[in-house]
């Protein structure tokens, strides 16, 4: 990472530097631009001049020899002498033009051979920039490359190592749940275990309880029944008794009755039984069973006898 931000401030350095060199040599050729574009306008501005001021001294050299040719007055001499002075200071204000015009044509071509100068050295430099700022991107490709590299590298460590984290925690919290799942079955067989065992101890306590129920209610139904047997002989026995005695009484007045004339009498007919009524019959109070009654049936699987 330190050698990626190395890198990417050197490579600002070098664009910094291109961009100042640009800028400089923008600023030089636009400079160098306006000082021969200055010193053209010089030049020809002194040639214009120098050429008008030689026209000048051509008609003023004219104008002294047509005075000259005319007749010599006074007049006409102040006249020549006029014209010469003026030709002769034509003459000189041409001399000079045409000496600031050769200056200026000179420094002109100076500028101009020292601007091809300077241009051919900029272009060499350019070359040479060039040159090295591809030298310099290459190792800077080079160094990223290398730094791409190395970051992979950490990278592709690191991931191998968060992995194997990773799987080992997976590991250990599958362990745990398994654990955990084992203690919870074992608490819940335990548990069923103990529901069951109070299960059928609670089955057993019902068993004996309706057992003992049974039994005692049997008790009470034998003992019931041996009164009711009892009871029923004694009240046969005084039925029987008091059968005989009337048998007997019946027997004795009939011997002593008078027999009475004509046909004897029809004997009383049995009384016929009584008419049954519409539906079903009622039926005959049955006899209390001796067994032991049976004790509500439980659902599921029976309990297992104990041993």
């Amino acid at each position: 990472m330190a050698g990626r931000k190395k890198s990417t401030a050197r490579v600002s350095a070098v664009a910094k530097l291109e961009a100042e060199l640009a800028s400089l040599k923008s600023q030089l050729e636009k400079a160098r631009s306006s000082q021969e574009a200055g010193a053209k306008k010089e030049a020809d501005k002194a040639g214009k001049e120098a050429d008008k001021a030689a026209k000048k001294a051509q008609a003023a050299a004219a104008k002294v020899k047509a005075a000259r040719a005319k007749k010599k007055s006074a007049a006409q001499q102040k006249q020549v002498k006029a014209a010469v002075a003026a030709a002769a200071t034509a003459k000189k204000a041409a001399v000079a033009a045409k000496a600031a015009s050769a200056v200026a044509k000179a420094k002109l071509a100076t500028i101009v051979a020292e601007n091809k100068l300077v241009t051919k050295i900029a272009k060499a430099v350019a070359k040479e920039e060039t040159a090295i700022t591809k030298k310099l991107a290459a190792a800077e490709k080079k160094a990223a490359a290398a730094a791409a590299k190395k970051a992979a590298a950490a990278a592709k460590k690191k991931a191998a190592a968060d992995k194997k984290k990773a799987a080992a925690a997976a590991k250990k919290a599958a362990a745990a749940a398994k654990k955990k799942a084992a203690a919870d079955k074992k608490k819940a067989a335990a548990a069923a275990k103990k529901k069951a065992a109070a299960d059928k101890k609670k089955a057993a306590a019902a068993k004996k309880k309706a057992a003992a129920a049974a039994k005692k209610q049997a008790a009470a139904d034998k003992k019931k029944a041996a009164a009711a047997k009892k009871k029923a002989a004694a009240a046969a026995k005084k039925a029987a008794a008091k059968a005989k005695a009337k048998t007997k009484t019946k027997t004795k007045t009939k011997a002593t009755a008078k027999k009475k004339p004509g046909r004897p009498a029809k004997k009383a007919a049995a009384k016929k039984p009584a008419a049954k009524k519409a539906g079903r019959p009622a039926k005959k109070a049955a006899a209390k069973k001796t067994a032991a009654k049976k004790a509500p049936a439980r659902r599921g699987r029976p309990p297992k006898a104990k041993s």
